[in-house]
């Protein structure tokens, strides 16, 4: 599992993020954690995996209490 720290980051950069990494490897299946604190990450990361037909695996807070844990599978 590839992890994205994207704490401290603002709308689009998680997602862009996201997609660079999904592009850049081309190993599938494969998950990618994406951890962010910023609240438009709830939908623009839901919006990007209907797109890019990912599922989501995983949404939860992180145990410290500092943003979101975002789990993205892409099978194809």
């Amino acid at each position: 599992m590839i992890e994205l720290d994207e704490r401290g980051k603002r709308c689009p950069a998680p997602v862009i993020s996201l997609g660079r990494e999904a592009k850049r490897i081309e190993l599938r299946p494969l998950d990618i954690a994406v951890l962010s604190d910023d609240p438009a990450a709830a939908y623009d990361i839901p919006a990007w995996c209907r797109m890019r037909g990912a599922r989501l695996a995983e949404v939860r807070p992180l145990s410290d209490g500092t943003g979101t844990r975002f789990v993205v599978v892409l099978d194809h």
